[in-house]
């Protein structure tokens, strides 16, 4: 899997126009504050930001008490889980299957801010099905995990506005679908410097083959997207960048014939780069779920490259 970073501007270009009709990249993004509140070491901003022109988008920012501004920050995925209620609050009240605290406080003990937004058909976004929304979209030419992969765009589009945020120092991480995210979020835009994907690095072909794809839900679905990538090849345009994925060996969202792939083909290409130290799975005999020693180990690497 030979890397270089024409090829990667091209096959991200690629990428995105599988995503279905999207609103223009470049439209501006707007802002309305709704207040904040003190929480102990951060504090919670509510704010309700235009992304997409089509519908707003709650969102959490959260500002660490003790930090020389500007100071990095993280783009929180939300996760899925069937809960269409929680979507951002996922980052400030955490999740049975996240470790405690959750990530706003521990992100802010270490000086580090986080934007939560809430997806599509998530939290303040919610009252259609999944299923509902998925099939108008797709009469209308759009594509849902599109939908939501450009709302994460524009939102780091919307740090970058802040004058308090260290725009060379914004990284990524989720679990779940909010794992899927931050490694679709990172392959696509430079402006990420780290990823973090915690349970949902999944080969494509190996979960056809291990009769998975109910396993995740149909937002996950782009159309004629294994006729051009691999995982490992999405992946792959994140290097030369730092990426830890974290996965669990009993998960069935992601068999672990796949994470074999997988590593194989990013081990290689982040040595074609020069970059070995800066890909790195971590395996465990567990299911999907945040261990203990995950989150340590995810703190470790921010620490390191953040």
């Amino acid at each position: 899997m030979k890397v270089d970073a024409q090829q990667q501007a091209k096959q991200r270009d690629l990428l995105y126009s599988l995503l279905g009709d999207l609103p223009p990249r470049d439209r501006p993004v707007g802002v309305k504050h709704l207040g904040e509140e003190h929480r102990g070491a951060y504090i919670l901003e509510r704010l309700v930001l235009d992304l997409n022109g089509v519908e707003v988008v709650p969102a959490y920012f959260t500002r660490p008490v003790e930090a020389e501004e500007p100071f990095p920050v993280v783009l929180f995925n939300h996760s899925h889980g069937g809960n269409y209620t929680l979507g951002k609050d996922e980052l400030i009240s955490g999740r049975e299957y996240l470790q405690d605290p959750p990530y706003a406080q521990a992100l802010a003990e270490q000086g580090w801010g986080a934007l939560a937004i809430d997806a599509w058909n998530f939290g303040e976004r919610r009252g259609r099905t999944e299923s509902e929304l998925f099939k108008e979209l797709l009469w209308r030419g759009q594509v849902l995990w599109g939908l939501m992969v450009y709302d994460s765009i524009k939102a780091i589009d919307y740090l970058l506005t802040r004058p308090d945020v260290d725009s060379s120092r914004i990284a990524t991480l989720g679990i779940s679908m909010g794992s899927t995210m931050a490694w679709w979020v990172a392959a696509l835009d430079p402006r990420v410097k780290v990823c973090i994907d915690i349970c949902c690095l999944t080969d494509f072909e190996v979960l056809i083959e291990a009769r998975g794809l109910d396993g995740h839900g149909i937002y996950y679905y782009v159309p004629g997207l294994l006729k051009h990538f691999s995982t490992a090849s999405i992946n792959a345009l994140i290097a030369p960048r730092p990426h830890l994925s974290l996965a669990g060996n009993y998960d069935l969202l992601t068999p672990p014939k796949g994470l074999d792939k997988i590593d194989a083909g990013l081990k290689q290409a982040y040595g074609e780069m020069g970059a070995s130290d800066a890909w790195r799975l971590v395996r465990y005999n567990t299911g999907h779920f945040e261990t203990a020693a995950m989150r340590y180990e995810i703190l470790e690497w921010l620490r390191q490259w953040l």
